[in-house]
């Protein structure tokens, strides 16, 4: 089986039971960074305990792998409806450390009629995932860290782009008016750091830092590059609970 192969099974089995693919996982050694998990295999196994008896849903939408890292970008019912994306790293082709990013789905699709998870899913381009990786961390560094927005047509092909975040219609017109829209809310979203770029093919991971409405939140966000640009786009947006809420001590970016 392949890195990825085991990192679906896992997943699949908080809907399955499969007890195999706990096997994939270390037993002695699996760090968490779901900060509402507690760490080990014993706080995995606590949160499948507390789930209603059948009420689980795993549908994996997207899967790619880098070198000892696996990213998936996954539709949930766990605790109600929910879209998320999970990182695993492996070593010794066992998992020991996770960090995951989940919202609640959208009952209703964005401006531009694009759920939270439709799309292209498969990477093409392998040979060009240094490139593309690097177009991503100049993006998310220039433009959503440094907030250089007179930059932004760099990295598009015109105004076509599309989007998936459920507040935002396609193009970089599109993204524009949500920004001025939540301007006018007083709302902010601010990227402070990035932690991590993560890549296969035309298909690229952010994972950063930051505030959103005022709250800390975490950033994952996926990018898909077509010629050099950025073509499309989905995200996650996760408020950071209080140290005080945090059931276990490895951080939400602990690791990266």
């Amino acid at each position: 089986m392949t890195l990825s192969d085991k990192a679906v099974a896992v997943l699949n089995s908080i809907e399955t039971g499969d007890q195999q693919a706990i096997s994939y996982i270390n037993p002695k050694e699996y760090t968490q960074h779901n900060l509402a998990v507690g760490d080990g295999l014993a706080g995995f196994g606590a949160v499948l305990q507390a789930l209603p008896e059948g009420s689980a849903k795993v549908n994996i939408i997207r899967t790619f792998q880098e070198g000892d890292f696996v990213f998936t970008h996954t539709e949930y019912n766990f605790f109600g409806p929910k879209v998320g994306f999970d990182l695993f790293r492996f070593e010794d082709g066992v998992i020991v450390e996770h960090w995951d990013n989940l919202t609640e789905k959208s009952a209703q699709l964005n401006p531009s009629g694009h759920s939270q998870t439709d799309g292209a899913t498969q990477a093409v381009d392998i040979d060009k995932t240094a490139e593309n990786k690097a177009l991503v961390n100049d993006f998310v560094n220039t433009i959503l860290v440094k907030g250089e927005f007179d930059k932004l047509a760099d990295y598009f092909d015109g105004d076509h782009y599309i989007q998936h975040n459920p507040q935002i219609g396609d193009g970089v017109s599109g993204l524009g008016k949500a920004l001025e829209a939540m301007a006018k809310q007083g709302i902010k979203m601010v990227y402070s750091q990035n932690h991590k770029i993560l890549g296969e093919g035309n298909f690229v991971l952010s994972i950063s830092e930051g505030t959103f409405a005022d709250k800390k939140s975490s950033f994952y966000d996926l990018f898909r590059i077509e010629n050099g640009k950025i073509a499309e786009h989905w995200d996650v947006i996760e408020a950071i609970p209080p140290m005080s809420e945090w059931k276990n001590k490895n951080g939400k970016f602990g690791g990266l």
